[in-house]
């Protein structure tokens, strides 16, 4: 995810030209990063209440989302404003860290839904795209493009298979693995990174933007 906002941002200063928002490797490469980043959240969500859903935790979760997604579409539309971001990875965690609840105790139909959501929208039976029409005119949406946009179909059936994967511990199975051990350094610097994912998500674009911007003036 770093590595292609750090090339996003090398097209948007003209260091490089790269077509990001059409070339296949760079469509692919995004859709690698949101399989990792949706699927992750949905094992996060499961671990964080296997214990039971605690008000204080859900809220807490859904306020910094908010904040973060908030942030995210009020800068956008400062720095893009005919392809600001109105419904991003942000705001699809915002969504999905809500509606996922429903699914932490039922993973069968978690894992049936899930799969359905994402044949179903393969089969292009299942589209946000009359929301999109309903809400376009009075919330002035972009158009034609827009900066980041994560369908809730088929998204959230991976997030739902995220939730199935922790609820039947396949993920401490596999990182019962040597190579996920503690004693390889890097596995730790993982773990802290993961820790504070979100802040290094809201914060990397202003890095990268302050150093293009500081290098401008050079």
């Amino acid at each position: 995810m770093i590595i292609f906002h750090f090339c996003f941002d090398l097209n948007i200063f003209h260091y490089a030209d790269f077509d990001i928002r059409y070339g296949v490797f760079w469509h692919y490469y995004r859709y690698l990063i949101v399989s990792i980043f949706v699927f992750a959240s949905g094992i996060s969500l499961e671990i964080a209440y296997r214990d039971g859903i605690k008000k204080k935790k859900v809220l807490y979760r859904l306020f910094t989302l908010g904040g973060a997604s908030l942030a995210v579409s009020i800068g956008s539309y400062m720095q893009f404003p005919t392809t600001w971001i109105y419904f991003g990875i942000l705001h699809f965690f915002l969504f999905a860290s809500f509606a996922g609840l429903f699914f932490l105790k039922i993973p069968k139909i978690a894992l049936f839904t899930g799969i359905g959501i994402i044949v179903g929208y393969n089969l292009q039976l299942l589209n946000m795209h009359w929301l999109y029409q309903l809400l376009q005119l009075p919330l002035h949406l972009p158009i034609v493009y827009t900066e980041d946009l994560i369908n809730i179909f088929p998204w959230f059936g991976v997030f739902l298979l995220g939730i199935v994967f922790s609820y039947y511990k396949f993920a401490q199975k596999l990182f019962r693995v040597h190579l996920f051990s503690k004693e390889f350094v890097f596995n730790n610097i993982f773990s802290y990174i993961g820790r504070y994912s979100i802040w290094i998500y809201l914060l990397h674009q202003v890095l990268f933007f302050g150093i293009f911007f500081l290098l401008e003036l050079v």
